[in-house]
């Protein structure tokens, strides 16, 4: 049996050249404009403020050699002291392995120190030193006028209101 060539077989669209290539632009909306605005989808507003406030996160502490995951392990260690590193993973919502180098870093640095569990004894438990605490406090200034930011235009009530809400949002979906 012979093979058809593919010229026979499929059918190859036409393609055009466009007349310049600014007929080829497209225009990409703004945050805040169009579906990345009031007509978007909840998720993707979500997804991106999260997205704006990590960067501007990321700029605010990158003079202090801190990233935010690293400030989001500082802050869940800080609340919880002695949580393994599976713990600071679901806490902080990065992978076990992420978690892990940010530990060893954290732990080279002299930020946060390890103890092993009193019962089991492969498990490790993290705290922060007196350093990691100067450290959090130093990231927390800057965070704070982050969040002084985020909230700029709001009564405390509409605040409360919003942080109920994304906190009942994470809480029931989580749960199925």
């Amino acid at each position: 049996m012979s093979r058809k060539t593919t010229d026979i077989t499929r059918s190859q669209p036409e393609r055009k050249t466009p007349a310049s290539a600014q007929d080829s632009l497209v225009h990409l909306p703004a945050p805040g404009e169009g579906k990345r605005g009031e007509q978007g989808y909840l998720g993707y507003l979500l997804r991106q403020a999260h997205a704006a406030v990590r960067l501007k996160m990321e700029r605010t502490l990158a003079d202090l050699g801190v990233t935010s995951p690293q400030f989001a392990v500082l802050t869940m260690l800080n609340a919880y002291p002695g949580l393994s590193g599976a713990d600071v993973a679901r806490l902080t919502f990065l992978t076990p392995q992420t978690v892990g180098v940010i530990i060893r870093n954290l732990d080279r640095d002299g930020a946060i120190v390890m103890t092993p569990h009193p019962v089991h004894g492969r498990i490790q438990q993290w705290t922060v030193t007196p350093r990691g605490s100067t450290l959090l406090k130093a990231c927390r200034e800057r965070v704070i006028e982050l969040e002084k930011r985020l909230a700029s235009g709001l009564d405390a009530k509409a605040e409360a209101n919003i942080r109920r809400w994304l906190a009942n949002v994470a809480a029931g979906l989580q749960e199925g």
